[in-house]
């Protein structure tokens, strides 16, 4: 049971990162407030098409499965897999974070604004 809560300490440390990850940083000089207002909430909404939970699950499955072939090759199946599966899925919520910003920064790049991040 130690083993487990030691291995989702960092997957709770590392996600709650990614959640913490500050807005872009938009030059507002000039800008009309109201369409900026109504440009993020439309470029944000393109960001919910990435789907992070199911990333995350296929990171976790796929960490798992090749932590439990190493494990099997050097004989501790239950501790490789469980460390490839959190591995596997922090990456996986990293990337779909990643992934996010880099579309939502686009968008309003696209829009005509000036990304300072």
């Amino acid at each position: 049971m130690r083993a487990i809560t030691a291995l989702l300490l960092p997957l709770i440390v590392l996600l709650s990162a990614c959640a913490a990850h500050p807005d872009p940083i938009i030059d507002t000089k000039g800008v009309d407030q109201e369409m900026l207002a109504e440009d993020w909430a439309e470029c944000e909404s393109y960001t919910d098409e990435i789907k992070m939970a199911k990333g995350i699950a296929k990171g976790t499955a796929t960490g798992a499965a090749v932590g439990a072939i190493a494990g099997a090759i050097n004989g501790s199946v239950k501790n490789d897999a469980a460390y490839g599966g959190l591995y596997g899925g922090t990456r996986s919520g990293l990337d779909a974070d990643r992934e996010k910003q880099m579309v939502f920064k686009r968008c309003m790049r696209g829009r005509g604004y000036r990304v300072l991040n």
